[in-house]
Order: C-alpha cells, then sequence, then structure tokens
C-alpha cells in the first residue's frame, strides 16, 4: 500500500532540523526499500525547510506509523504534526 505523509516542523525550528539532519537522512537511507519519493517542505522564500513529504509503501499503516516513531525528527521532537494518508498514484 502506499501512503503519502506530511510532517510540518514546530514553528523556529531550523536549528532543531539542521542538527538532527545527518542522523535522519542515514535512518532514512537505510529504509530506502520503503521510499518511492521524500523530501523537505519549503517556506515561500523556496529555501527555508519547514517540514517533509513523503510518498511511502508498507503493507499497513501502522508499519507506516513505525517507520515515523524511529525517525530521529520524530525522536528529536522537530514535528508539530505528522499526517498519513493513503495514497495511490494515477499518473504518469
Amino acid at each position: 500500500m502506499q501512503f503519502m505523509v506530511q510532517c510540518l516542523d514546530k514553528p523556529d525550528s531550523v536549528a532543531l532540523r539542521m542538527a538532527t539532519r545527518p542522523a535522519h537522512i542515514d535512518y532514512v537511507k537505510a529504509r530506502i526499500d520503503h521510499i518511492l519519493i521524500a523530501g523537505a517542505i519549503l517556506a515561500e522564500d523556496n529555501e527555508t525547510m519547514i517540514g517533509s513529504g513523503y510518498v511511502l509503501t508498507f503493507e499497513d499503516r501502522e508499519q507506516v506509523e513505525a517507520f515515523f516513531a524511529d525517525d530521529p525528527y520524530v525522536k528529536a521532537g522537530l514535528y508539530q504534526s505528522i499526517t498519513i494518508k493513503p495514497y495511490r498514484k494515477a499518473l504518469p
């Protein structure tokens, strides 16, 4: 099953994001088989990272939740919200 996930950072947390980013990137790379697309959500300045967006493939929502429970960003308290929705790619 595919899932679209939007994670929004807490306000004024760029320093926390940058300090935690190397561990987060290592964590995500180690689970690359579940990631169809992943990247930073940007502020209107097109530079400042304010969240993360994913399309993931897992058997069920519980596995998606487990994926995020161990993410260094989550453990550090970076995100103010995580929204998980079932997803189905249509195009191309």
